[in-house]
Parts: C-alpha cells; structure tokens; sequence
C-alpha cells in the first residue's frame, strides 16, 4: 500500500462531519457546547464541535476499520513500524499493554527498577514477575542510569525462562541504555524486547539522535506523542513490530482502554504523526540549537552543571538525548525541588520537575529564545540570591531495592497502616514515589530499610510531591501482615 503522509485522515474525515451539521442525537451530552455556555467559552466553539462520539464515518478506536485504521497505517509507516495503535489512556495505557501482550500471570519479564510506575502498576494487574535490573548509577549527579549490557546478560542467563525485556529510551534524565544490543541478546534467548519511549517520540524523526526502538529491532515500543510530538496530554501509540500478533495487541489494549475515546485526542495524534513525517527533522533541530545553547551558557554560571554527552561510557551511559536540558543543582546547596518552586514562584517559569539533586527543563520548538535567555537569567539570579553550603544534603535519587515477594501478590495482600518512620524491615503493600518523575521510591513487595525511610522524609522536607500511598498525606504506608 502506498502511503502520503501529508493525509491526515481523521482530520479529513472529522472536518467533512462538520460541514455536514449532522443533529446529535447521541453523547456527548453538551451537544457541540451548546448545553453547557461556560465549558464553551473556555474551550472554544471549535473544540467542543469536535468532541464527538463514534460512529461510522469516523470509525470506531476498539475496532478500527477505515479512517482511524488508515491514520494508525500511516503512522506505522512514519515510525518504520509494522503496527501502530492509537492509545488515549496516555502512554501509561501503551506500556501496559506492552507488557500485558507479552507476559500472563506467573511468567516472568526483565526490567530495570527505575521504570515508571505504569509499568510496575501493569504487574500488579496481570501477576506477571519482575526480574529487576539495577540501573548504573552516577555519583557525582546521584541518578539513575541505564541498563548495562552485561547485567542484561546475566539477568537473561539466570532467568532463561523470561518472556520479555523492558528498555527505557531514554530515562527521564535522557540517559539511553545500548538498545541494539540488549534487543540483539533479548531475541537471541527467544524473549521479546519492549521499550518504554514516553520520552523518545523525536528519536524517530530527529537528525543524529540515539537509535528508536523501531529501528534497533524492537518488537514493541510505547511512544508518547504528548511529550515531545506536538499531540494532545494523554494520547500516545503503541508501536509494534512484525513479530508481534496485532489483533491480539488490540484486544489487550481494550481490556483497559476506554469505549469513548476522545476525537480531540485521536485527531491530535493524526495531525501530529503528518507534522513530524513532514517537519520533524527541522522541528528537532531547532529543539537541539535551543537546548545545547541554554546547557552550554548554564555551564558557563557555575554551580550548576548541565550534563550532556561527555558522560558517555559505552554502557549504562551508552547515548544522551541532546533535546534534554537535566540540569544538577546540588552544589548551589539547593535541592533540585527547590530550584523548581522557586522558578515557579519566584519568576513564573514552569518547568518539568525537580527531584532532589537535579531539574529537568523540556525544550521543544515552540519555545522561543527570549524564553531560553528567561530561564538561563532565573538560575543565574536564583545562584546568587539562594546558594549556600551543600554539607548534609542527600547525594543519590535511587536505592536498589530488596524484593521480597512480586507486586500483585504484595498489592492485594492482608495488610495494615503503619506510621512510614515506624515501617522499617517490613514489606511493602503499597506505592511511594514522588510524581514526577513517577519512579517508585518503594512498590508492592519490597524491603522498607531505613535507608529508604531516610530518603522519604527528606524528600518530604524539600517539598518533593509525594504520591502512592492510600494514606493521602503520605505519614502512613500499609505493609504486608506476616
């Protein structure tokens, strides 16, 4: 089949539904914005116009057979993808079904710890077992890292029996494992090789960036378009390779995705996916000349260091996502948080997130340079008004975790409320991390040490946002009764 990327089907298709004024008879309730003037006036006319349920000019997202199917098609051919599934659950819904495709109840799946939490939540709904990899750690940043090859091998080896190995690419900080290599060894031991790319969407479409997932040969990988493609917040695609059975990926994908899904987030991804085929080489450029000149001139105020490719080692540091603005903070004497409240507060610049040793600024495009030169002044002024001695201050953002028993048979467990500083030795039945960047701290089924306990509270004391927990404001976690 012969595909045109400068088609936009849904678009097209939603566009002549318009024009056709059809009289809705059926959901959504405010009938195109007219039952409900305030969400209008907010949203817009146009907006609410085009939140429309299915119907057969528009195809049907549990079921796709002509314009979202076209769309999908046209996606799979512009990220080099056998498939490619639309996705409105937000790329937590992607991950979940990648690894509900490929692991049932008992069987086990390869992954480092630092994963999101959507990929330890996915195990906690399907039963399958983690085998965790401990990330390579950096000292000097206190960050996690990626996978090194020969602990991937050594998992694989003692674990022969795995259906599959999950790969970040890249991490939160843009720190990339080396893919081709663990998809080499993965399918060599007749496992399948899943790669969470919530924060890799330009990899396909950038010039001179670390390899894709499809292209290093992965069999499935999980893209947020939201982040870094132009899409709507919430919408993603599954990406599949030819190995991977597609219809079976759809009927996983509805176990957990919703029956309604959003025409302004289906659209938005089939007018993403045309933009990036179109344009994404200049829009990546302009994103790696606006990134690498705010980390360079951050360098150039001291204090601060932006890290970038000169931290690659051929292992667990094997590339660098250059679009990433990671900056460490630490040796100002403030927390990574810190730098962020203050930037919020102080100067009114939102950024990522902090944790508590670095920030994460996301550049794109559709910033603009006097922006860059805002955010490089702010830190700048926020060195000389706010640093001091960093003595005391927590130097590492993970700790390799003691798994006592796997997340789902944790999570559903007899448990019991115990204060966090009183919880020491016993196991968790429940998630903490701080969101984001949404790596859990603790997940169902692990050791609580005080190193960890340590690690909460002064998480908590630099204002870290803290979430997982039944306990709302995070004093309580349940553990798992003996």
């Amino acid at each position: 089949m012969i595909f045109s990327q400068s088609k936009a089907p849904v678009l097209e298709a939603m566009q002549q539904h318009l024009q056709n004024r059809v009289v809705p008879f059926d959901v959504p309730g405010h009938k195109g914005g007219r039952g409900n003037a305030e969400l209008t006036d907010f949203l817009g006319k146009s907006c609410l116009k085009a939140d429309v349920n299915s119907m057969k000019p528009l195809d049907n997202l549990c079921h796709p057979v002509s314009v979202i199917k076209e769309a999908q098609d046209l996606a799979a051919e512009a990220f080099g993808a056998e498939n490619a599934f639309f996705i409105v659950n937000g790329t937590t819904g992607s991950v979940q079904a990648m690894i509900m495709t490929a692991c049932k109840a008992g069987e086990k799946i390869i992954m480092p710890r630092n994963v999101h939490r959507s990929a330890i939540n996915a195990l906690v709904v399907n039963g399958a077992i983690p085998v965790y990899v401990n990330p390579g750690t950096n000292k000097e940043l206190g960050i996690p890292l990626g996978m090194s090859v020969e602990n991937v091998k050594k998992a694989i080896e003692e674990n022969p029996d795995a259906k599959a190995v999950l790969i970040n690419n890249p991490t939160y900080y843009g720190v990339c494992s080396d893919l081709r290599e663990i998809v080499r060894i993965a399918h060599e031991h007749n496992m399948l090789a899943l790669v969470d790319e919530a924060h890799g969407t330009h990899f396909y479409f950038g010039e001179d960036m670390p390899v894709s997932g499809m292209a290093a040969g992965a069999d499935m990988a999980a893209v947020s378009m939201h982040k870094t493609g132009g899409s709507l917040t919430q919408s993603s695609i599954l990406l599949c390779g030819p190995n991977i059975n597609g219809d079976y990926v759809r009927q996983i994908i509805n176990l957990t995705q919703t029956t309604s899904g959003s025409y302004l987030l289906i659209s938005s991804l089939d007018i993403a996916r045309k933009n990036l085929a179109l344009n994404g080489k200049s829009i990546f450029n302009k994103t790696v000349q606006f990134a690498e000149y705010a980390r360079n001139e951050i360098n150039k105020l001291g204090g601060y260091y932006a890290f970038g490719k000169e931290l690659c080692d051929n292992d667990a540091f094997y590339d660098f996502d250059k679009t990433k603005l990671s900056v460490h903070t630490r040796d100002i004497g403030l927390a990574g948080i810190e730098v962020y409240d203050i930037l919020r507060d102080d100067y009114g610049i939102q950024i990522e997130f902090g944790d508590i040793g670095n920030i994460l600024a996301i550049i794109s495009a559709g910033d603009r340079a006097l922006e860059i030169e805002r955010l490089i002044s702010s830190l700048s002024e926020i060195k000389r008004l706010y640093s001091k001695d960093k003595s005391g201050m927590f130097d590492h953002e993970y700790i390799n975790p003691e798994v006592i028993t796997a997340p789902q048979k944790a999570f559903y467990s007899r448990k019991r409320s115990v204060p966090i500083n009183e919880s020491s030795g016993h196991v968790c039945g429940e998630f903490v991390m701080c969101y984001p960047p949404g790596i859990p701290i603790l997940a169902p089924g692990e050791k609580i040490t005080d190193e960890i306990i340590n690690y909460i509270n002064y998480a908590k004391e630099k204002g870290c946002f803290m979430t997982g927990t039944q306990d709302i404001k995070i004093e309580n976690i349940n553990i798992v009764e003996e």
